[in-house]
């Protein structure tokens, strides 16, 4: 070979080396990781329309079981459109430790080959789709703790407010680039803070400013049809898999641990909550067993990255047990009404489960050590990370719940909330 032959390929290979020809080159993405990420993103969005409309639905009254359903329906279009404009960037693009920057406002810049450094083997648009299920769930969640008394309005008012100002918070917080509670070492693999305990602590919060509805503990609150709450939880079930193994971000071996553990705690807590109930109560029931997987499903979520499944068996255990004295026994002792239990199942599950993940963590697994491990710091920074999410969230969403009280109103009349939301509110009803 010539030397002029071997002066330009060895001037060839300096210019791939060189940080500039690298930084011209387009992302080579991972197909196994964007096909498992397109599908996790579709179950996710599957767990909101229909799983938790359908699940929610079945448990109010039927004079509100449109009203409920479309709650679902409507906090997903708003978010959609709220993420897009300034929700993701909030969250996901650099800033300070407490939130995000603007870079991605309006999702400007995102073309085919954007690239978020948080998920590098598929592209952006992927990712950021993929969060806004998350941020679309949430407070969906909130929706059941005052079910069949909040103004269709003020609810849709209170979603887009309390996703800038809560949710992209919290989630950069924990998740985002920069993020000051994820930077300290809190592990939530998939939404244990940002997600469950986020929407259970503003859904108390709601109960409490809305006040009681309209006869409670006098008339009957019974669900009106138990084989949409049955529905709604299996396809949660189904879509948490998207939620909790897609939050691998990739095809790979955490995700698959990801989803073992997954299904072995929210059986767990399904079985958990059913004999607790049979126990007390003398008979197992659907509605406590399919409000137990739920649970189990909760407190997994921030585990399930980090955890092996014995982890997961005690975790799903303890979250059957624990929230169905929350549900039951906490409610009534304090008397609020949290109409479907999201904080009794959320929050509470929540908390178990961010404490729980910190005392069985396994290094082999996630990178980190729990408590079992001699990692005893660990407990500490999960409760940390509790206590933050607890004290912002309840804060700044009692702010946005009083400001919309005082401007548009919270709560339907009590003439409105007698008759039904589906009439009031959306001039529907359910006919026999």
């Amino acid at each position: 070979m010539k030397i002029s032959h071997w002066t330009g390929l060895l001037g060839a290979m300096l210019c791939l080396a060189s940080p500039l020809a690298q930084a011209d080159t387009a992302p080579v993405f991972n197909s196994g990781d964007t096909a498992w990420m397109l599908t996790s993103t579709a179950l996710v969005l599957l767990m909101t329309i229909p799983g938790l409309a359908l699940f929610y639905a079945g448990m109010v009254r039927k004079k509100n079981v449109l009203a409920t359903a479309a709650q679902s329906f409507a906090v997903t279009c708003v978010i959609s459109v709220v993420w897009m404009f300034a929700g993701y960037s909030l969250a996901f693009t650099s800033g300070s430790g407490f939130i995000g920057g603007l870079s991605r406002f309006f999702l400007q810049g995102m073309g085919l080959d954007a690239v978020n450094g948080l998920a590098p083997t598929i592209p952006e648009s992927v990712y950021m789709t993929f969060q806004m299920t998350f941020a679309i769930i949430t407070p969906a969640l909130i929706v059941g703790a005052f079910a069949e008394r909040m103004k269709f309005s003020a609810l849709l008012w209170f979603t887009a407010l309390w996703s800038l100002l809560v949710y992209a918070p919290i989630a950069h917080m924990v998740w985002g680039p920069g993020g000051w509670l994820g930077g300290d070492g809190v592990l939530d693999y998939a939404g244990g803070t940002v997600v469950h305990i986020n929407a259970g602590v503003a859904g108390l919060v709601a109960a409490l400013v809305m006040g009681k509805r309209i006869g409670f503990r006098h008339d009957a609150m019974h669900p009106n049809n138990l084989i949409y709450t049955l529905i709604g939880a299996a396809l949660l079930w189904v879509g948490w898999f998207g939620f909790n193994a897609g939050s691998a971000v990739a095809a790979s071996d955490r995700a698959g641990m990801a989803m073992a553990v997954t299904q072995i705690a929210t059986a767990v807590a399904a079985l958990g909550w059913m004999f607790a109930e049979w126990i007390v109560r003398g008979k197992p029931t659907l509605l406590g067993m399919t409000s137990g997987a739920v649970a189990g499903l909760v407190a997994i979520t921030p585990a399930s990255g980090f955890v092996d499944p014995m982890g997961a068996l005690w975790i799903g255990l303890a979250a059957g047990v624990i929230c169905f004295w929350a549900a039951v026994y906490l409610k009534n002792w304090l008397g609020y009404d949290d109409s479907l239990d999201a904080f009794g199942v959320h929050a509470i599950g929540g908390i178990v489960g961010a404490l729980l993940t910190g005392i069985f963590a396994v290094k082999a697994i996630g990178g980190t050590a729990g408590v079992l491990e001699g990692n005893l710091g660990q407990l500490l920074i999960q409760a940390k990370g509790v206590g933050v999410t607890i004290l912002y969230d309840g804060i700044v969403s009692f702010v946005i719940l009083k400001v919309i009280d005082w401007t548009l109103g919270l709560r339907v009349s009590e003439e409105q909330e007698r008759e039904g939301l589906d009439v009031t509110q959306h001039g529907e009803q359910v006919y026999e």
